[in-house]
């Protein structure tokens, strides 16, 4: 069969951000309850690693071995929610609300956020793709208050976050998991979002990425 390229419907795209959830990482290592986290401006995925050392006998390339793979990603938002605090360093001083210090143990935690997946034909609505992201950790990040002036800007923050894997079962460990809206059953999806997002009876949280095959297996496809 002879290939064909830019046929109608399949040219596809990315775009946006949007649905943030936070999930504050417990001491047993799991992320029992999530939060949204509103104003979220950007996610910018970057991953390293995965760099070739040459091997060289008898005077010839022998092979290649392969170095890990990081991910790692900047958050940037207009705000953060309070349980975010914890994770950038911050905590109430002597436990009086309202007064806050910094420096302190950076609390772990992971995040889902949704990104549009777009074609020729639907346009931004053919789909979605949730990332979820394990064993994150915030670094210190910039912050640049300026004056009120006859063109005002809001205050931009940004956080430069590192990951440690989580275990997978017959597969590495990873740190970023996506579920694509247009390729899973819909039952599928919506039993994970149940989990994801909460609802009536049980709070958001996020669950591993073996617990996700076992909610997505379970789930009854039609």
């Amino acid at each position: 069969m002879k290939l064909e390229w830019d046929k109608a419907g399949e040219r596809q795209f990315e775009t946006g951000v949007s649905k943030t959830v936070l999930y504050p990482q417990s001491s047993e290592g799991a992320y029992p309850k999530g939060v949204a986290w509103n104003g979220v401006t950007a996610i910018t995925e970057s991953p390293s690693g995965a760099e070739p050392t040459a091997l060289w006998a008898d005077n010839m390339k022998y092979g290649n071995l392969m170095s890990a793979e990081e991910f790692a990603a900047t958050i940037e938002a207009y705000m953060y929610p309070d349980e975010f605090k914890a994770c950038n360093g911050e905590a109430s001083l002597a436990g009086i609300a309202g007064i806050t210090i910094g420096q302190q143990k950076r609390q772990t935690f992971g995040l889902s956020y949704q990104t549009l997946i777009g074609n020729d034909i639907e346009g931004d609505s053919l789909g979605y793709n949730i990332h979820l992201i394990y064993g994150c950790l915030a670094a210190p990040s910039e912050r640049n208050h300026q004056t009120v002036n006859d063109s005002p800007e809001a205050e931009t923050m940004s956080w430069e976050v590192s990951t440690t894997p989580v275990n997978v079962k017959n597969a590495k460990p990873t740190a970023h998991l996506t579920i694509n809206s247009t390729t899973l059953a819909a039952e599928k999806l919506t039993a994970l979002e149940a989990v994801l997002y909460g609802s009536e009876s049980e709070e958001a949280r996020l669950p591993l990425p073996d617990e996700i095959a076992t909610i997505a297996g379970n789930a009854v496809s039609g």
